[in-house]
C-alpha cells in the first residue's frame, strides 16, 4: 500500500486507524501489566528474593532498548502494517516459549519468553505511537494518547485479575504454609504443579497473537508519510543531520525513561509493599488494578481538559509534581485505614494514588519531544521508545535497595526520577539548541 500524507486521510480512514491503533494499545497493556502477578509468581514458584523477582521487568523492557532503533529501519523497509504483523508474531513465540520453561521450571527460559515478547512489543510501539501523534491537530496530541491510554490501562486493570483467577486457587494461602513446611522431592514436585499453571493461558495467548498479525495485516489500516516535511518544518530542519540536533527530543527520550519506570515500580511492586503489611497474595492481586484505574481516572480528566481549558503541557506540570509529593508521603506519611475492604497503611493507598501522578506524563512528553521532527520521525520515535527499558532498570534498582533497607525505603528510587520530570516539563522540553 502506498504511503500518503496525514493530511490527505479521510475522516473514515482517520476512525479506522484510530480503532486499529486502540486495539493495539489494548493489547500492549495486557500483555505488559500481567507482569504485576507474574513477580510474585515467580517469586513463589522459583524461589528467589527481590531482586531476582525483578528480573521479570528487567528481561520483557530491556528488550526495547535493544529493539527500538533496529525497529525503525524494520518500519522504514516493511511498512507500518507488515511491521505490526511481524511484532506480533514475534511476541506469539515468546508466548509459547513458556511452555517449555513451565514444564522444565526454568526462571532462565522465563525471561528468555518475556525478553522475546519485548521485542515483538517494541516494533508494535515504535510504529503505534507516531500514529497517534500524526493523526490530529498536535494540540490535542495529549487527549488522544489518553483515550488510547484508557485502551492500555483498562487491559491492564483486567489482565492480573484474569491471570491471577487462573493460575492462583482459593486454597493457595494453606499450600504456601504448607509449602514452608516441605524439603526436597516432595516441595520440588509441589512447585512444579504449582508453576504449569501458567502454561494454558500463555497457550492460548500465543495463538491469539498470532492470529491478530494475520489480521492487522489484512486490516485496511493506512500506511502514513512521514519522510516528506511540510515546508515550515523542513526549513527549520535544513542544516539538520542528526537525531541528536534535537535537545527536546533527547531530553524527552531520558523523561521516558524515567517516566516508565515510575509507572512500572508504581504498579509491579505494591502486591509487595501490601505483603510487607500482612495482606496475603490473594487480596493484594488487586491493588495493581487499584493503581491502573487511577491512571485511568486521570486519563479521562484529560480526555475531558486538553486543550480546551488546559495545554498538555500544563497538565504535565501538574503530574510531575504531584508524583512528587506523593512520593515524600510514601516514605513518611503513616497510620492505618481501611478502604475498599482493606486495612492498610496510608502509604500503600499513595502508591496507588501514583497512577493518577503517572497519567498523563506519557501523553505530554511524547507530542513536546516529537515536535518538529519531520523526516527523523521514525528514527526519533524509536528513540523514545528505547526509553521504555527504564521499565527494565529501574525495578531492579528498587528490587536492590528493598533487599538491603527494606520495600518502603526501596521507594526512595522515585524522588529523583519526578525531580527530573519536573525539570523536563518545566524547562527541557522548550530547550531547542544545544548551549553550553
Amino acid at each position: 500500500m502506498k504511503a500518503v500524507p496525514v493530511s490527505e486521510l479521510t475522516r473514515r480512514d482517520t476512525r479506522i486507524s484510530l480503532l486499529i491503533i486502540g486495539t493495539l494499545f489494548f493489547i500492549f497493556g495486557f500483555v505488559s501489566w500481567i507482569n504485576a502477578i507474574l513477580i510474585p509468581y515467580f517469586k513463589i514458584a522459583c524461589e528467589l528474593n527481590h531482586f531476582q523477582s525483578y528480573l521479570v521487568a528487567f528481561a520483557f523492557y530491556i528488550a526495547y532498548f535493544v529493539m527500538s532503533v533496529p525497529s525503525s529501519f524494520v518500519l522504514k523497509k516493511t511498512g507500518f502494517r507488515k511491521g505490526i504483523m511481524l511484532g506480533f508474531w514475534v511476541m506469539a513465540v515468546g508466548a509459547f516459549l513458556f511452555i517449555p520453561a513451565a514444564l522444565t521450571r526454568t526462571y532462565g527460559l522465563f525471561l528468555t519468553g518475556l525478553f522475546t515478547i519485548g521485542l515483538g512489543l517494541a516494533l508494535l510501539q515504535t510504529a503505534a505511537n507516531p500514529y497517534i501523534t500524526l493523526l490530529g491537530p498536535p494540540e490535542s496530541a495529549a487527549q488522544r494518547i489518553s483515550v488510547m491510554g484508557i485502551c492500555n490501562k483498562g487491559a491492564g486493570i483486567l489482565a492480573p485479575i484474569l491471570l491471577a483467577a487462573v493460575i492462583l486457587r482459593a486454597t493457595d494461602g494453606q499450600f504456601l504454609q504448607d509449602l514452608a513446611q516441605m524439603t526436597g522431592a516432595e516441595k520440588e514436585a509441589a512447585l512444579d504443579g504449582f508453576i504449569r499453571r501458567v502454561i494454558l493461558p500463555y497457550g492460548v495467548m500465543g495463538v491469539i497473537l498470532a492470529g491478530l498479525g494475520i489480521a492487522v495485516r489484512l486490516s485496511p489500516l493506512p500506511e502514513i508519510d512521514t519522510e516528506h516535511e511540510t515546508d515550515a518544518v523542513a526549513e527549520a530542519n535544513a542544516g539538520k543531520t542528526s537525531i541528536f540536533q534535537f535537545p527536546h527530543l533527547i531530553l524527552g527520550a531520558l523523561a521516558i525513561f524515567l517516566h516508565v519506570g515510575t509507572q512500572v515500580i508504581a504498579v509491579d511492586t505494591v502486591i509487595g509493599y501490601a505483603g510487607s503489611m500482612g495482606i496475603g497474595l490473594l487480596e493484594a492481586k488487586v491493588f495493581p488494578s487499584y493503581t491502573l484505574a487511577m491512571t485511568i481516572v486521570g486519563y479521562l480528566l484529560g480526555i475531558v481538559l486538553i486543550p480546551r481549558y488546559v495545554n498538555q503541557r500544563a497538565a504535565l506540570c501538574f503530574c510531575t509534581l504531584l508524583g512528587t509529593v506523593l512520593t515524600l508521603l510514601i516514605l513518611f506519611a503513616g497510620g492505618n485505614i481501611r478502604l475498599l475492604g482493606h486495612s492498610a497503611d496510608l502509604s500503600l493507598w499513595m502508591v496507588v494514588l501514583l497512577g493518577l501522578a503517572n497519567s498523563l506524563v506519557w501523553a505530554g512528553i511524547w507530542p513536546l519531544a516529537m515536535d518538529g521532527l519531520g523526516r527523523f520521525t521514525k528514527l526519533g520515535a524509536s528513540l523514545l521508545i528505547m526509553g521504555l527499558c527504564g521499565n527494565a532498570l529501574l525495578p531492579l534498582v528498587y528490587g536492590y535497595v528493598s533487599d538491603l533497607a527494606g520495600v518502603r525505603s526501596g521507594y526512595w528510587v522515585l524522588l529523583p526520577c519526578y525531580l527530573y520530570l519536573v525539570f523536563y516539563a518545566f524547562r527541557g522540553c522548550r530547550i531547542r539548541k544545544w548551549t553550553r
